[in-house]
Parts: C-alpha cells; sequence; structure tokens
C-alpha cells in the first residue's frame, strides 16, 4: 500500500505542477486593468491610454484604463500599490511616488511596487522671455546671485516637479534655492502665459510644455536638466554644457503592478510593454504630443526611481517642503 500512496502522491503534485504551469502559460486569462492617477484628458492618461491599446494587440486581452484621481496622485497611487499582486491590476505611476512621502502625504514610496519599465522623460527646462535681457543660463544665474528675491518663476503648484526642479538646479550652483520665489500655478501653461505677460521672470518646465510659445518666439530656453539635449531642441543646451551643473530633473511615467507579482508575469508584462515602447505607432505618437521617449527595464526603472527620490529628498528638505 505504501508504494501505491506513494504514487498517487506524486500523481497529485505533478497534476498542481501542471496546472500552475499552464494557468501562466495561460497569462493573461482575463481582462487587465490598468490605473492611471491622474485625471482624463491629461498627459499621463494619454500615454497609458496609447500603452494599453497596444498591450491589448499583444497580450490578447483588454487593457481597460481607469482613472483613480484624487489626494494629488495618492489616491490612484495607492490603488494600484494594493491591487492583488496577479498581473491583472497594474498601474502608471509618475514622479511624484518620489516625492509624496517626503511630505508625509503617503507612506508609499517606489519601493511600495514592482517596476515593470520607464517609458517617458520629459526633463525640465529653463524658460525666460524673448526679450529677457538674459541670453545664457550663467547670465541668468549671475543675476539671481546678485539679486536674491527680485526675480519670480512659476509653472506648478508649490512643491511640483518644476519648483524643485529650479530648486535643486540653484541649489547645484551654490545659490540659496529661497532666492527666487516661487509664484505657485495651474500647470506649466498659466505659468508660460504670466511669463510671456512679465508677471514672472523664469519657468522651469518640460521643453515640449514651452513648445508653442518657443515656436511663437514669445519665449527662449536656456537649458534643459538632463544629460543629453533633446531631440526637438538641438540647439538648447544641457545643465552641464551651459553652466558645468550636474543636477538633472523631470517629470516621468513608467508602468508598474504591486509588489510581489510572479517574476514570470513581471516578464511578460515587461515584454509587452517593451514590444509597444519599439513600436513605429507609440514613437509616432510620443513625437506628435511632444513627449520624450525614453526606456528603462525593470532593474533600470527601480534603480532610476531610487536615484530620483535621494535627489527628490534633497531639494525638498533645501527647500522646507520636506516633513
Amino acid at each position: 500500500m505504501k508504494p501505491l500512496a506513494q504514487l498517487l502522491r506524486l500523481a497529485v503534485t505533478g497534476v498542481a505542477l501542471c496546472a500552475s504551469t499552464l494557468a501562466f502559460a495561460q497569462y493573461p486569462n482575463r481582462p487587465i486593468t490598468l490605473v492611471v492617477p491622474w485625471g482624463a484628458g491629461g498627459g499621463t492618461d494619454a500615454v497609458a491610454r496609447f500603452i494599453a491599446s497596444l498591450m491589448e494587440k499583444d497580450l490578447g486581452q483588454p487593457v481597460n484604463v481607469v482613472n483613480r484621481t484624487g489626494g494629488s496622485g495618492v489616491v490612484g497611487h495607492s490603488a494600484i500599490a494594493s491591487a492583488a499582486p496577479d498581473g491583472y491590476t497594474i498601474g502608471m505611476i509618475t514622479v511624484e511616488i518620489t516625492m509624496m512621502h517626503h511630505q508625509k502625504l503617503t507612506e508609499l514610496n517606489p519601493a511600495s511596487y514592482t517596476p515593470i519599465a520607464l517609458v517617458n522623460l520629459d526633463p525640465a527646462g529653463f524658460q525666460v522671455r524673448a526679450d529677457s535681457p538674459y541670453k545664457t543660463l550663467n547670465d541668468a544665474l549671475a543675476a539671481i546671485k546678485a539679486n536674491p528675491g527680485k526675480f519670480k518663476a512659476s509653472g506648478t503648484g508649490q512643491g511640483g516637479i518644476w519648483h524643485l526642479a529650479l530648486a535643486g538646479m540653484l541649489s547645484d550652483a551654490k545659490i540659496d534655492p529661497a532666492s527666487v520665489p516661487w509664484v505657485p500655478s495651474n500647470g506649466a501653461a498659466p505659468g508660460l502665459l504670466d511669463l510671456a505677460a512679465g508677471g514672472v521672470e523664469f519657468v522651469p518646465c518640460s521643453l515640449p510644455e514651452a513648445r508653442s510659445l518657443i515656436d511663437a518666439g514669445k519665449v527662449r530656453a536656456l537649458t534643459v536638466m538632463a544629460d543629453q539635449r533633446a531631440a526637438l531642441f538641438p540647439d538648447v543646451p544641457t545643465l552641464k554644457e551651459a553652466a558645468g551643473l550636474t543636477w538633472t530633473a523631470g517629470a516621468w511615467r513608467g508602468i508598474a503592478a504591486p509588489k510581489g507579482i510572479p517574476a514570470d508575469v513581471q516578464a511578460k508584462l515587461e515584454a509587452s510593454v517593451k514590444k509597444a515602447w519599439d513600436s513605429k505607432e507609440y514613437k509616432d505618437f510620443m513625437t506628435q504630443r511632444g513627449f520624450g521617449v525614453l526606456w528603462g527595464s525593470s532593474q533600470e526603472f527601480a534603480s532610476f526611481m531610487t536615484k530620483g527620490d535621494a535627489n527628490m529628498k534633497t531639494v525638498m528638505t533645501a527647500v522646507g517642503i520636506a516633513k
């Protein structure tokens, strides 16, 4: 009887293993939800929906985008992190995940997720009016250093990514970030209009956001806070080229899943996102929208977020926003 019992146990184990293998082989066998922490119609929503449409074709299952807004991004990011770690709920996380926990808005941080892939980066620029006397970044930095408090900047809310991009640049230049008072706005567009009208002197938003006013000859970009020049504006120098500074900052988007999803599911999702990112359709879409394209594998995305989180903590502490 003992040998028979052992055979039965082996048979049951084999069936279970086969079932498990089959379950993964069939992943996904039902629709996937892709959570977006920001509103419908915005840039993050547009990028997420385009990637979702391409993933649907590759995976053979619907990838349904759901907008979970509120709490300055906390609600949606929480929905992604707290979902079942089975690969059927993923999301598009954004740069705010490296910022919110330093303000005690949430305990979530980059380590709260399984990274899938980084798909986009829009580095901060530094814009002045077209008739500004500052022709180079060094001109502007010298004026700021000589006249602390005289010049104002705008482009997002207090403590938003563009505010912190400017603060980090000034800190790197050994200038007190408080030297340029920040005028909160509901985004780059109103900040740029204020710049063109003479209400503020600087707007450190992304080049794509400033594109229409740059093309119209209303504003000029003095630098881009990235390691490489932007393909859209090849004549705009990097911070290192313009002033010897190493600071980089920008708004980014990436696909992530709840912490603890199976490694093979993570690999399948990463491969699907990479296929979408590599497609001509995606590159054309991003170029038309003026978004930057940057790929980061799951491991590269994890390292990217770790570095960004440390940078945000440093600059948020410097400007008194970190709690």
